[in-house]
C-alpha cells in the first residue's frame, strides 16, 4: 500500500491577513449594532400611560379616571400628573395651618371630589347635583369610587410642587392615597417621555 502524506501546510501569516481584516470590520460591525440596540431599547415607549389632569371640573375629572382606570385595568402603567385646579379633586377636609394666601385660596377653592363645578351648566351647583343623582340611578361609578379603584389597580398619582406652593396646599389636606407623590414638571415630563399615549384633561 501507498502511504498517504498529510499536507502540513499551514498558511502564512500573511495569508492570514485579509481574512482577520474582515473578521475585525464585522467584529465592529455587530458591537455598533449592540450599542445602537442598547440605546433604542432605553429610549422606546414602554406601556405606559400619562395623564395631565389640568381642570378641576367633575365631568373632566371623571373623564380623566375613567380613562386610567380602564387602562390600568387592561395592564397598562398609569401615572397622573394633578396641577393647578385639578389639585382641587384631592383635598379633604382638614385642619392645617396656612398663611393669608393659603386661608385666601383654600376657602375659594372646591374643597374635594364632592364639591367640583360642571365645567357646562353647573346653575350655580345644581349640575352637578342633578348629575351625581343621574349617575346613581344609572349604576354609574362616582368620582370618589374611581379614586378607590385607581389606588387598587396601583395607578400612580403625582401633585404638581408648584402649584401646591402657588395655591396654598399643604400635604396634609390631600387625600390619603397609597400611590400619592410629589414632582414638578421636569419630573413628570420624564415619565411623560417614556410613556406611549400622553394625554391633556
Amino acid at each position: 500500500m501507498l502511504a498517504i502524506e498529510k499536507d502540513t501546510h499551514q498558511p502564512a501569516p500573511d495569508d492570514l491577513a485579509p481574512i482577520r481584516r474582515v473578521l475585525d470590520e464585522h467584529r465592529a460591525a455587530l458591537e455598533g449594532l449592540a450599542s445602537r440596540v442598547d440605546r433604542l431599547a432605553q429610549t422606546a415607549a414602554e406601556d405606559r400611560l400619562s395623564l395631565v389632569v389640568f381642570s378641576g371640573d367633575l365631568d373632566r375629572q371623571l373623564a380623566a379616571f375613567v380613562m386610567a382606570t380602564g387602562a390600568a385595568a387592561s395592564g397598562m402603567h398609569v401615572s397622573m400628573f394633578f396641577t393647578f385646579w385639578g389639585t382641587t379633586a384631592l383635598r379633604r377636609r382638614a385642619r392645617v395651618k396656612k398663611d393669608l394666601w393659603g386661608r385666601m385660596f383654600g376657602s375659594l377653592l372646591p374643597r374635594g371630589a364632592s364639591q367640583l363645578p360642571l365645567s357646562q351648566l353647573n346653575l350655580g351647583g345644581i349640575g352637578p347635583a342633578m348629575m351625581r343623582h343621574l349617575m346613581r340611578r344609572k349604576g354609574v361609578c362616582s368620582l370618589e369610587e374611581l379614586i378607590a379603584t385607581a389606588a387598587e389597580l396601583d395607578v400612580n398619582i403625582n401633585v404638581c410642587t408648584m402649584s401646591m406652593d402657588l395655591m396654598g396646599l399643604e400635604r396634609d389636606e390631600l387625600i390619603e392615597y397609597p400611590n400619592l407623590g410629589y414632582c414638578g414638571a421636569a419630573s413628570f415630563v420624564d415619565i411623560a417621555a417614556r410613556s406611549r399615549t400622553t394625554l391633556f384633561v
